[in-house]
């Protein structure tokens, strides 16, 4: 799980209306790593990506122009599940950075151990231990 290298095949995509802070809390409080980030002169995210474990997300600012800019201006908030080592560390780490909890490390009937989270622009972080196993 965590660590492990390769190239995903997914990436959840969000654009945010203050990029520069929500990956400011995907790093500091959920524990993201910054692989790279692209900003315009004038300081919008063009396109970042963060990485947790062998996965990663694409984030940018809305209205840095562009079809899938266009294409997202009304989208609502995304849900996005990231599976985590230790969701009991992961979750207090999120807890002293202030996150809004929606729910609580939980036990979950289909074996995982689960929290979760709503980001400063009210999309919604699952992270857990569940980790189906995807064929080679």
């Amino acid at each position: 799980m965590a660590g492990m290298g390769g190239r995903p095949s997914i990436y959840p995509s969000l654009l945010y209306t203050d990029a520069k802070a929500a990956i400011r809390q995907l790093t500091e409080a959920l524990g993201f790593t910054e692989l790279s980030v692209y900003e315009a002169a004038d300081g919008t995210v063009m396109h970042a990506e963060l990485v947790q474990g062998n996965g990663a997300v694409m984030v940018g600012s809305k209205g840095r122009g562009g079809r899938f800019d266009a294409a997202m201006k009304d989208a609502g908030p995304a849900g996005v599940y990231v599976v985590v080592d230790d969701v009991d560390a992961h979750h207090q780490r999120a807890v002293e950075h202030g996150v809004e909890i929606l729910m609580p490390p939980t036990d979950q009937d289909y074996g995982s151990r689960d929290y979760m989270a709503r980001d400063a622009e009210g999309n919604i972080w699952s992270f857990g231990t569940y980790a189906p196993e995807i064929g080679a």
